[in-house]
């Protein structure tokens, strides 16, 4: 069985790459956004006919959140018009469709975890746009699986962990938000989840909600990942209104993983147990 990864030079499809060896019954096909660009009909179609995918995870969006409230039409051409291009071609070909999507689809006022069917409402581009793609491939391909995360993180690619030590090596004192609820969600973990549900073989296709479990505000995750870094530094808690930013964050997104769990039959680990693995990892090179 063929398994193509879009966007395979970003966090999701470089962990996906470092676990495509566990698998001898997949052959995978790691494509970049540039070898493969979803916003491009022909050439997916051109990809697809090479390649000929069973599956195929699509890693490639547009995920700079703040940048998308000016580069609108660049965000909605990856996340929409890309995720419906991918649609149609999956659709041609026969290929079931793993695609990536995101916390920032939810408002954010809750409470209790977000379930999959819980109301949409996002309130900036970047969600906007990763919800209209959800429902472009809602509308033209019966076998998808949408898989929502958040906060995603790794050794690979840019992300806040990465971000925060680098921060923490250039000061003494940093402050970080603590009224932002979510949880972080380690890239390995994911791409073992998406392989799952490719090997167990359950046609359950849908919406489903993944991330690491447990609970955290920025600030929480930034004193863990200090915690078991042995980093020394005034770390301070600050409120959103404090650091400002082009894009309004959901205040509380956390997401109920129980549908995904039990159809996959999927173990999560929790958030900081799978945290200190990647700071091993990353230490390690």
């Amino acid at each position: 069985m063929v398994v193509l990864v879009t966007g395979a030079s970003g966090q999701l499809g470089q962990a996906l790459k470092a676990q495509a060896n566990r698998y001898d019954n997949l052959t995978f096909v790691f494509k970049t956004s540039a070898e493969a660009d979803i916003t491009d009909r022909q050439q997916l179609e051109e990809v697809f006919n090479e390649v000929k995918p069973g599956f195929c995870i699509n890693a490639a969006a547009y995920t700079a959140v703040d940048k998308a409230e000016i580069e609108t039409e660049r965000a909605y051409a990856i996340n929409v018009t890309g995720a419906k291009n991918l649609a149609e071609v999956c659709l041609q070909f026969n290929t079931t469709l793993l695609h990536i999507s995101t916390d920032f689809v939810f408002e954010g006022n809750k409470d209790t975890p977000y379930t999959e069917d819980d109301a949409t409402n996002p309130q900036g581009v970047y969600g906007k746009t990763k919800r209209e793609g959800e429902q472009e491939i809602e509308k033209i391909l019966p076998q998808h699986y949408i898989i929502r995360t958040s906060w995603l993180y790794s050794e690979y690619g840019n992300n806040f962990m990465k971000t925060i030590l680098r921060l923490a090596a250039e000061r003494d004192k940093l402050g970080v938000v603590n009224d932002q609820t979510g949880t972080p969600t380690n890239a390995n973990d994911l791409a073992e989840a998406l392989l799952q549900i490719i090997t167990r073989g359950k046609k359950a296709y849908g919406i489903y909600h993944y991330s690491n479990e447990g609970v955290a505000t920025w600030y929480e995750f930034a004193g863990e990942i200090f915690r078991i870094n042995n980093v020394l530094i005034d770390l301070q808690p600050i409120p959103t209104s404090a650091y400002p930013t082009p894009a309004k964050r959901p205040a509380y997104s956390v997401m109920d993983k129980s549908k995904i769990k039990e159809v996959f039959g999927l173990s999560i680990k929790g958030w900081q147990e799978s945290l200190a693995a990647v700071l091993k990892s990353y230490n390690e090179v």
